[in-house]
């Protein structure tokens, strides 16, 4: 028993994770507190009723966080009220409709960014990718009129193929003259979102009768399919599914899988051993932009619908940290999607009936990728011993 107990709290990768959420949580506990001037009023006679400023901290701390909870994954009130037949299965499961939907893009930005980091390539330019994902799926959407599941899936590989252009550049660049994709691939940023703001507003694109940057409306054919009504949820977490299943096969069972692993582990021995190291960079990289672009595609087929200078939000930057939190494993990848998609549907709530800033779910956010980039903070705070395998506290920034 004691062995178990030395083994379980010790610094692998899972506790880290746990332990990192939890100070994340607590320091944001302190931070509601703080902000909110009616219990911080209590704090003033502090040593004389200790109970009342507690307990208002309690009840603040309690119903914002169960407020998020709530928000990401339903309200028990209206599963009973469902139950007893005066809400509809639509309205109790729209918070976990809306957490899939957040969800969804961050899942394939996420595994692009893991993608790469697991060959040795820092993959900043995620965000510029899935905005050529969303330009070419959104152009294509509305411009082909093809029958519905053909106009679909045409919208879909334009956004893969979209993405890999925007991924292969950085790659070839790195392959050929040794530039570093850290530098390439953000400056690709800010050519895709100057792009993409030019397009918006050329003939054949703009919106009819529209002034603004915006434009047509994608074809109902070409738009992912979903329930509808006040759920927003749509194809792009199955696929996500099924791409996350895939990237994992790919890395664990394919011939260049193991090149991704060799070259991430040590590109010299890698060319010593026959495998090309330029080769391998351009492809990966070509790869890590088809994800992204499918998570862009996704974003304005599932739910944008339309292109704007905006409509990419911060997906490929928020998979950036979804990556780092997954310590760029495909399905840890995956269910870090989940975690944020459901802080930021939480988030919405926290701020409607608990009238707590949205950005606390951003600092929460930005306090989870603190202490998972920051593993000797932890490992210090908590008194964790080492772990016995170096893999499992192997750097998140490793391949």
């Amino acid at each position: 028993m004691n062995v178990f107990v030395r083994n379980l709290w010790s610094a692998n990768n899972v506790l880290l994770t746990a332990l990192s959420i939890l100070l994340a949580v607590v320091i944001g506990a302190v931070l509601i507190v703080v902000s909110d001037a009616d219990v911080l009023a209590k704090f003033g006679y502090f040593t004389a009723r200790p109970s009342d400023a507690l307990g208002a901290s309690w009840d603040l701390v309690s119903l914002a966080y169960a407020d998020l909870l709530m928000g990401a994954f339903g309200d028990p009130a209206v599963f009973q009220a469902w139950f007893a037949g005066t809400a509809t299965w639509q309205q109790a499961f729209a918070p976990l409709s809306e957490t899939l939907t957040y969800a969804a893009p961050l899942v394939f930005t996420g595994l692009s960014v893991a993608l790469a980091f697991r060959g040795g390539l820092f993959n900043i330019g995620a965000q510029g990718q899935a905005v050529l994902g969303c330009m070419a799926a959104g152009v294509a959407g509305f411009s082909f009129g093809l029958p519905v599941v053909l106009n679909l899936a045409v919208a879909l590989v334009a956004g893969v193929l979209g993405g890999a252009l925007w991924g292969f550049l950085p790659g070839l660049l790195k392959a050929r003259t040794g530039a570093h994709e850290v530098i390439t691939t953000i400056m690709l940023n800010y050519t895709a979102g100057l792009f993409l703001s030019w397009l918006v507003i050329q003939q054949g694109i703009q919106a009819p009768g529209r002034t603004d940057a915006i434009s047509k409306t994608v074809a109902e054919s070409a738009q992912l399919p979903s329930p509808g009504g006040v759920l927003r949820v749509h194809l792009g977490i199955i696929l996500a599914v099924i791409v996350t299943a895939g990237v994992a096969w790919l890395l664990k069972r394919s011939a260049f899988g193991f090149e991704i692993r060799a070259v991430g582990a040590n590109p010299h021995a890698a060319k010593t051993a026959g495998i090309s190291v330029a080769r391998t960079y351009v492809l990966l990289m070509a790869v890590a932009g088809g994800l992204a672009g499918l998570g862009g595609a996704t974003q304005v087929l599932g739910t944008a619908h339309s292109l704007t200078p905006a409509v990419a939000g911060n997906i490929g930057f928020d998979g950036l940290l979804v990556a780092l939190l997954g310590r760029n494993r495909p399905w840890s990848t995956f269910f870090a999607a989940l975690l944020f998609g459901a802080l930021r549907a939480g988030g919405n709530r926290i701020q409607s009936f608990a009238g707590i800033s949205l950005e606390l779910v951003t600092v929460l956010q930005a306090l989870i990728v603190i202490f998972i980039a920051a593993p000797a903070l932890v490992k210090a705070i908590f008194r964790l011993r080492a772990a016995r395998s170096t893999g499992l506290g192997a750097s998140p920034a490793k391949g």
